[in-house]
């Protein structure tokens, strides 16, 4: 892709990015609210591994520091989901219901990557933020630091991770062309998705290969 149209649209998603943003604290009391609801639900994230590794020092292989780095991948990753990934492609939803995606589609840009950054959740950075700190506190337990290249894996998962949640993401929106309503699609998805906060040894038989190869929660937080 020539260097122009990386920065056309480079610029593009720097204006979808300022007007979410503008739109969320529109209203600061909710925007306040919204980010104490998503510090609430990082806490209970946090709370069934307590609770597990209250009653043991070891889980399927995996220590609580070990568990811990889990969790912050599986943070991370919802924090691109629900702040990036599901806002702007759940409008989409809403544009099939409306009949005015035809708008979108007539607009100078490309329609996927419109769509795909329509909308974020400024907020969001707040799962960012705890993910780094669990990140800190499982590796000071564990006694090592990831060098440059567990780094760099690690950066290189993380992009698979998202282009692998982008791509069920949109598998489900694209639905919407065919049954419209995919609110059941969605609510599934995420159900799903909030078993990545375990290890994936944690599951047994055929549970173990689905979270494998069929919706990859291995690759997505595990790995």
């Amino acid at each position: 892709m020539p260097a122009k149209v990386l920065r056309r649209y480079g610029r593009l998603l720097g204006v979808q990015v300022r007007v979410s943003a503008v739109t969320a604290m529109q209203y600061r009391s909710d925007f306040l609210v919204r980010g104490f609801v998503t510090l609430l639900w990082m806490s209970v994230t946090l709370l069934p591994l307590f609770v597990v590794f209250g009653q043991r020092r070891a889980v399927a292989g995996w220590s609580f520091p070990e568990a811990l780095v889990v969790v912050g991948w599986f943070a991370l990753l919802r924090a691109v989901l629900e702040g990036g990934v599901s806002p702007s492609l759940t409008a989409v939803v809403e544009h099939v219901r409306r009949g005015t995606l035809d708008f979108v589609l007539l607009k100078p840009a490309d329609a996927q990557f419109l769509v795909s950054t329509a909308k974020f959740e400024p907020w969001r950075v707040i799962d960012v933020a705890g993910a780094f700190a669990i990140f800190i506190y499982a590796f000071a337990h564990l006694g090592r630091w990831p060098g440059p290249r567990e780094l760099g894996l690690g950066v290189v998962f993380l992009a698979l991770a998202i282009m692998v949640l982008y791509s069920f993401w949109i598998l489900v929106v694209s639905a919407a062309f065919w049954v419209v309503k995919v609110d059941n699609l969605s609510y599934l998805f995420q159900s799903l998705f909030d078993a990545g906060r375990w290890p994936i040894t944690v599951f047994k038989g055929a549970l173990y290969y689905i979270f494998t190869f069929v919706f990859p929660l291995a690759l997505m937080t595990t790995y």
